[in-house]
C-alpha cells in the first residue's frame, strides 16, 4: 500500500481561474499548506473551520490568523462534538505520547475523533452547493500520519461517490469534487512544498495540548518536528521541549544546542 503511494505523490490541482471552492481549516500544517496551494493556482477560496469542542482553541486561533494572512472570507462553524466524545480532543481522554518510531502501528489511536472529517466534508458540501463552490480541497495524507481511517485515499475516492448521490448539484451531473493534493507527500514533502508557497508556518498550531508552547511529545508534535527535520527546514514555532531525534538533528545541523 505505502509503496503505491509513493509512486503518486503530489496531486495536480488545476488552475482555478477564479472558481469557487471551500478548503478546510483546522490552523494546522497540513490544512494551511493545502489553503495556500489554492490560492497560488487561483482559486476564490473561503476557509472553512470548525469549533466542534476540540481541547483547546489554539488551532482555531491560528486558523483565524491564517485566513486573515491571506485576506480571505473564513467561516466558523459551531458544532458540540463533545455530545460525542469517544476522543482524547473531545473527551476527558489523555493524549497518547509514543516514541516517533511506535506512531501508527497500534492501531487507530484515541486522538481520532469519531467521523470526523465525515461530519466535516457533509456540512462543507451543504456549503458549496449554497455559495456555488466547485471544489472542496482538504489536507489528509494517509503518509506520516496517525492512522486515522478518514484520512485515506480510498475514504476520499468513497466520499466522492457520496458527493454525487446526495447533492442535488451531484444528481444534475455537477458533482462537487473533492480533493486531498496532499493525500501521497510525506510531512517532509508537504513542508517543502509549503516553503515554495511562502505558506506562513509561523501562524499554524499542530499539539494536541494548547499551551502557551507546544508541548514537543505528542504524536501530531513530533510528526511535525520529524517533517521540518527531514525537508531540512527549522520548525518556526515555540516548543516547551523537542524528541530526542530533534535535539541530535539540530547540533549535528547547526553546532549548537537547541534553545527552547
Amino acid at each position: 500500500m505505502i509503496n503505491e503511494l509513493e509512486a503518486k505523490k503530489e496531486i495536480d490541482i488545476g488552475h482555478g481561474m477564479g472558481i469557487k471552492t471551500i478548503s478546510l481549516l483546522s490552523g494546522g500544517l497540513d490544512s494551511t499548506t493545502v489553503l495556500g496551494l489554492a490560492i497560488s493556482r487561483g482559486y476564490d477560496v473561503t476557509a472553512l473551520s470548525f469549533d466542534y469542542g476540540q481541547r483547546h482553541s489554539k488551532e482555531l486561533e491560528s486558523a483565524k490568523k491564517i485566513a486573515k494572512h491571506y485576506g480571505i472570507e473564513h467561516k466558523i462553524i459551531k458544532l458540540d462534538l463533545r455530545a460525542i466524545g469517544g476522543s482524547a480532543l473531545t473527551d476527558n481522554i489523555n493524549v497518547p505520547k509514543n516514541k516517533i518510531e511506535e506512531i501508527g502501528k497500534e492501531g487507530i489511536p484515541v486522538t481520532y475523533v469519531p467521523a470526523r472529517n465525515t461530519i466535516f466534508l457533509s456540512i462543507a458540501l451543504g456549503l458549496a452547493e449554497v455559495i456555488g463552490a466547485k471544489k472542496i480541497f482538504i489536507g489528509v495524507n494517509a503518509l506520516d500520519y496517525s492512522g486515522y481511517p478518514d484520512c485515506r485515499p480510498e475514504y476520499i475516492e468513497e466520499y466522492n461517490k457520496l458527493s454525487r448521490l446526495a447533492t442535488k448539484v451531484g444528481v444534475e451531473g455537477k458533482p462537487i469534487e473533492i480533493i486531498a493534493p496532499l493525500q501521497y507527500m510525506t510531512k517532509a514533502e508537504i513542508i517543502k512544498l509549503g516553503k515554495k508557497l511562502k505558506v506562513p508556518y509561523e501562524l499554524t498550531w499542530s499539539c494536541y495540548n494548547g499551551d502557551k508552547k507546544a508541548c514537543g511529545v505528542c504524536d501530531s508534535c513530533q510528526l511535525r518536528l520529524k517533517g521540518f527535520m527531514e525537508a531540512g527546514y527549522i520548525d518556526p514555532i515555540p516548543y516547551e521541549t523537542y524528541p530526542e531525534f530533534y535535539k541530535i538533528w539540530y547540533i549535528k545541523t547547526y553546532m549548537k544546542d537547541i534553545q527552547k
